[in-house]
């Protein structure tokens, strides 16, 4: 009897896998963090090798932990950073540019003028998404544009696009080209009302059809690895764009239930049901997953930067020592002296989508120190989140509790001030590992060892909810500094 599910978590700064006994206790994990190249101002880049030799050299590691090798293992889940565009030689696998990540910037001139021409309409309704340099379509016609001779090939045939869970399982099955519906949803190729890669989008992006990868359900078994990887074959199970997988890790599986995942962005869902909902207020659609042939749509709400603020006071600024450290400074002030941190330094996501933002820290005076310039950096997560949710709400009506998870998730400065700010309960989960998570139920899901969501509600536990304790009239002073603030950041960069 194969005892466990293994779940690969390949992040945006970081690799990880974590090994799940049958009763989804984490029983053995490693992790290695990614390098990020950053060529130009608002470019960000990866190598795809090292994205796959450092997600292959975790899962070695946390099965050599525990003595467990490839015939105790009954599937691979994958979740991933979405969007994120890999492009390769499918006979070679040689990859003919450095992943471009879904933070960069470069095309953000190219979708302004999509916009301009008109078609930023045809593009949502068929695709769920806003013209953004966020997705991954216009990356893609990127490569093919700079690249040498990268069209000629894609023409001939001879090049494979990916997200980062298709270019991890092509390499690791030896040349199975596929992709779920939740990261398919994130291409801005993809039409999710008809379920099929658009002939019309791929023409107006001059993309080659032959270049994309099938489309399966989220949970199902797409293929095995190659025996010289772990000893012998595992089947691959699931693959779930990140916060999909967080959504249903949270056991969202409801219309309505909503999460907010704190890592490098903070990415805000909810559950729509089988209707796919057009946002009046600058958010997206998505599908969350594909299972048994029925499809569940989300409404989605990115804040391009959350977690890697805190990363950039740590290595950049050099204020803290570790992510924990801020709490810790937090809790030192009762305020921000009037202090407020935009941290645009990609642009604005949702509701704003303001390609051009940037970076802001406004209200500085000498009264200022390093303990209330780190607190307002955490304090922008709640703001950014709070923008959101209320954005979500005009769209689908007022939310009762939300649901959170993501590393950020663990600071109880952060989380009771996410409370205050939203003016509803948050409730934490004792795992908050809920991407990597949602990937191994997925995965279960797909070798059958359930039958049903309905046998995964059992699996949740409750660690800390946070009640909502700020005064009306302080809650609206402080949304009302925000607000100018985030004005502050706007067009920063453009032209």
């Amino acid at each position: 009897m194969k005892k466990y599910i293994m779940a690969f978590d390949s992040g945006t700064t970081s690799c990880r896998t974590l090994i799940f006994d049958s009763e989804f206790n984490i029983i053995s994990s490693a992790q290695k963090e990614l390098k990020q190249i950053f060529p130009k101002p608002g470019w960000v880049e990866e190598d795809p090798n090292e994205i796959f030799s450092t997600q292959l050299g975790t899962a070695v590691e946390a099965m050599a932990k525990m003595n467990i090798n490839a015939n105790d293992i009954a599937a691979i889940g994958i979740t991933n950073q979405r969007e994120t565009t890999i492009v390769w030689d499918r006979q070679t696998g040689e990859v003919i540019y450095n992943a471009i990540v879904w933070q960069c910037r470069r095309t953000s001139k190219y979708c302004d003028s999509l916009r301009e021409v008109g078609y930023r309409d045809e593009i949502y309704k068929k695709t769920g998404l806003e013209v953004d340099a966020y997705f991954s379509a216009t990356k893609i016609k990127w490569i093919l544009d700079n690249v040498s001779g990268a069209r000629e090939r894609a023409e001939r045939g001879e090049l494979l696009f990916g997200t980062v869970d298709t270019f991890l399982i092509w390499k690791l099955t030896k040349g199975v080209h596929v992709t779920d519906y939740s990261n398919a949803s994130r291409t801005m190729l993809y039409n999710i009302n008809t379920l099929e890669w658009d002939d019309e989008l791929l023409k107006l992006m001059d993309i080659p059809k032959s270049m994309l990868p099938e489309v399966k359900e989220t949970a199902e078994v797409y293929g095995e690895t190659a025996r010289e990887f772990f000893g012998e074959e595992i089947k691959i199970a699931s693959a779930v764009g990140d916060q999909q997988a967080a959504l249903f890790g949270q056991g969202c599986f409801k219309k309505a239930e909503a999460k907010n995942t704190y890592g490098t962005g903070a990415f805000l869902l909810m559950n729509t049901g089988d209707k796919k909902v057009e946002s009046k207020n600058g958010l997206v659609s998505t599908i969350a997953w594909g299972i048994d042939g029925k499809i569940t749509y989300a409404l989605e709400g990115s804040i391009l930067i959350a977690g890697s603020s805190i990363q950039w006071l740590r290595d950049d600024l050099k204020l803290i020592d570790s992510a924990e450290d801020s709490e810790y400074l937090a809790n030192k002030v009762s305020d921000t002296e009037g202090c407020y941190v935009v941290p645009a330094f990609t642009g604005l996501g949702a509701p704003y989508w303001n390609q051009y933002a940037r970076g802001t820290i406004c209200g500085l005076t000498r009264s200022v120190k390093k303990a209330h310039l780190v607190r307002a950096t955490l304090e922008s997560m709640a703001y950014l989140s709070n923008d959101v949710l209320k954005a979500m709400e005009e769209d689908l009506g007022a939310l009762k509790i939300l649901k959170v998870d993501g590393g950020a998730s663990a600071n109880d400065f952060l989380m009771q001030f996410q409370a205050d700010i939203i003016d509803r309960e948050v409730v934490r989960p004792k795992d908050i590992e809920s991407t990597v998570r949602g990937a191994a139920f997925l995965a279960a899901l797909g070798v059958g060892m359930f039958s049903s969501i309905d046998e995964i509600s059992e699996k949740f536990n409750i660690d800390k909810n946070f009640i909502p304790n700020m005064a009306a009239e302080v809650r609206e002073n402080k949304l009302k500094l925000w607000r100018k603030a985030v004005s502050r950041a706007f067009d920063w960069a453009e032209e």
